[in-house]
Formats: structure tokens, sequence, C-alpha cells
């Protein structure tokens, strides 16, 4: 064999494990997804355990992101450093752990640090799966390979509506939430198995550091993660925790059934990750899908939010747009990467996905804020009930938001799909 031979020998026997390495990650991203919809389908019952309304639920969902949004940044610098393997296995390990102390939880204080060390664990989960895309495949790959592991995300947020919610119901959330433990064991397993490290930084924390201040100076960096969190508002407020007794209220559907709804948000932004990231690896264009996304998420959400007398075939299609429309979020990560120093894309992906998920924690205690202003003194079998009016003022929050991401994103710079840092 010749010499140029045995390296594309190499590297055809090293993809089967790259592509297990980086399913692995997209997995831990589903499940990931479904631990951070989980308060959704128990609104209920935690306010009626634990005598709370809906700005306490909201925080307690919140402290997921802030687990996730703060662990993005070192994250990334972990990745660059250390590459993924060990770190997604510790994480996956971390996540059980967390899910059993929230199952566990004598009060809401102890509820609220399952959140926190289950979101900081999961911090590690679409990072992971990313850096094993940038490793191992060719950059025109990363856009498609991101929208995939993004596709199973969204998955896992699907099975944790009405699955998980008919889950609650067969069982209680706290021994749901002990089943959900078990998820993160077996995850933890399998990333030791499959995970390798193609690559690692050289040098010690200060040349890290560098790559990481180089990326916070950058102008590109920043509006593509405030467009980025345009698209998180309806994901995480709406789907993610409020959407479901909003559809119940004004669609008379029971839980299950709300949470099946929601789940077309997920369901179309499953659809719209690899669509959109296949077409902009074709075309060769970030800015062009990325905007039409945003555009599509805002009207969609739009009227979710102001028309909430649309019949449910309506709003089932208004979730799947909405949902297809905001999964252009995953341009986002394939520019910031191109716009920044190859050194630093760990770096620059958990940048980005740090105000990205952040905007979890921004937009769910501030819709239940918004919500409780609005309150009436109404309660139903202990839990409070806000009326159509008040939901339809908090999600006028999420509209602005797209907004915001859309002129965000007119001033990106486009990379034509190449790396231009």
């Amino acid at each position: 064999m010749s010499a140029a031979a045995e390296p594309h020998a190499a590297r055809h026997s090293a993809l089967p494990l790259a592509l297990l390495g980086w399913a692995t990650g997209a997995l831990f991203f589903f499940y990931a997804w479904i631990l951070r919809v989980a308060p959704s389908v128990m609104i209920d019952e935690l306010m009626r355990d634990f005598a709370v309304g809906a700005a306490a639920i909201g925080n307690l969902s919140a402290f997921y992101f802030y687990g996730y949004a703060g662990m993005q940044i070192p994250v990334g610098l972990l990745m660059d450093r250390f590459g993924p393997r060990r770190l997604m296995t510790v994480a996956a390990a971390g996540c059980a752990a967390g899910c059993v102390l929230f199952a566990l939880a004598p009060a809401l204080w102890a509820l609220s640090l399952g959140r926190f060390v289950i979101g900081a664990t999961a911090a590690f989960s679409l990072v992971g799966a990313m850096t094993v895309a940038g490793q191992w495949f060719p950059p025109a790959r990363f856009a498609l390979l991101s929208g995939l592991a993004m596709m199973l995300g969204m998955a896992g947020g699907v099975f944790g509506q009405a699955p998980l919610r008919l889950l609650v119901e067969h069982l209680d959330w706290q021994q749901a939430s002990l089943a959900l433990a078990a998820g993160g064991v077996v995850l933890a397993v399998t990333a030791a198995a499959t995970v390798r490290d193609k690559s690692r930084a050289a040098g010690g924390l200060r040349q890290v550091m560098a790559g990481m201040v180089q990326v916070g100076r950058n102008r590109q960096t920043w509006l593509i993660a405030i467009a980025g969190m345009g698209t998180t508002g309806p994901l995480l407020g709406f789907a993610g925790l409020w959407g479901v007794p909003f559809l119940a209220l004004t669609q008379g559907l029971d839980r299950t059934a709300a949470a099946g709804i929601t789940s077309m948000l997920f369901i179309g932004w499953g659809v719209g990750a690899p669509v959109l990231g296949w077409f902009s690896d074709r075309i060769g264009r970030r800015k062009l899908p990325f905007v039409a996304g945003l555009m599509l998420a805002a009207a969609a959400m739009a009227g979710l939010a102001w028309a909430p007398g649309l019949p449910l075939w309506a709003v089932s299609v208004l979730c799947f747009l909405c949902g297809f429309g905001g999964a252009g979020q995953i341009l986002g990560f394939a520019a910031v990467r191109e716009l920044n120093p190859p050194a630093a894309a760990g770096a620059a992906l958990g940048f980005v996905n740090a105000l990205v998920t952040g905007a979890g924690a921004l937009y769910q205690p501030l819709l239940g804020w918004l919500l409780d202003l609005a309150w009436t003194g109404e309660v139903a079998g202990g839990a409070r009930v806000y009326t159509v009016t008040a939901y339809s003022t908090a999600f006028s929050v999420l509209v602005a938001g797209a907004v915001v991401g859309i002129a965000c994103t007119l001033l990106m710079r486009e990379t034509r799909c190449r790396q231009s840092a």
C-alpha cells in the first residue's frame, strides 16, 4: 500500500467508530431534552405537592438552564483542551445523579438543586456531539450532522411530553424521575465505549483562555448568540413549559393531549434542523436560511399567542412551523464555528449555546412572573388557573425576542460555509 493510501485507509477504518461516537453524543442530547422539558408534564403535581404557584415552577424549571447555560463556556474550553470522551462519560453519570436528587427531594430547594445538577451535566451533550462531528468529519458535513443531533434532541422533547406524562400518570413524578436516572447510567457506559478523542488543544489554561477572549471580542459571535436566543424562546418558553396549560385552557384538552400538541413544535424543529442544515451546506450559505427560519418562527409564534381561538389543526400546524423555522438556529452554530479560529471552536460553540440555552432561564420565570401578575385568584385542584389574556400577554415576549433575532441575523456576516477566521 502506498504512503498516500495509508492515511486514507486509516480514515475509513476510523469512520464507523466516529459515527458511533457522534451517535452517542446525539443520544445524550435526546436524553438531555427529555430532562429539560420534564417539569412541563408535572406542573400540577409539583404545584400541589409543594404548594407553589407559576412563578415558583418557572424558577424551578429555570434552574436547569442556570446550570446548563452557566456551564457552556467551561464546557467549550474543556472540550478544546481535553476532548469529549471522558467529559461526556462523567456528565451522563452526573445527569443520573441529578435525577435521583430531584426524585427524592424533600423540599423545593432540593428540587431546584437537582434541576441545577441535571442542567450543568447535560451541558456536555450537544457540544459533545458537535465536537465529535467537528473533529472526525469534514466542514461540509458539520451543519448536517449538527442538524441530525438537534433532530434527536427534539425527539427527546417529544418523548418528554405525552409519553412521559403517561409514565407520570402510571407511576408518579418521583418514580418517573428515577426511571430517567437509569437512562443516564446507560449513556455513561455507552460514551466510555464509543467516544474517542481525535485531537486536544496544546498548551495550558492561559492559551485556552486566550481563545475564549478572542471569541468574546468577535462581534459576529454576539450577533449569532442573540439571534439564537430568538429561536429558543418559543421552544423553551412555550413548548418547554407553559404551552401545555395554555392549550389545556384554550382547547379544552387534558394534559396528555395538550402535551401531544405542543410536541408538534419539537417535531417541526426535529425535521427542520437536518433539512435546513443540508440546505445550507448545499447552497453554500448560512445567513439566508437562518433569516428565513427566524421570520417563520416569529410569525407562527404570533399566531399561537394572539389567536387562541384557532381550531386544533391550525394550532398543530403553527406549532410545527414555529419549530421548523426555529431550527435555523443550527446554522448559527455552523456560522460561529466558521467565524472564529479552529483552535477555539469549542469555546465558540459553548459561548453561543450558553446564551441560546440561557434564554430558557430568562423566558420561563419571566413568563411565570407575568402570569402571576395577571392571576385573578382562581384555583382548581390546588393549582392556580390563569386567563387566556394573561397567557397571550406573556407570550408576546417570545414574539418580541424572535423579532430581535431577525435584526441580529440580518447583521451577521455570510461565511459561504467556509472557515473564514
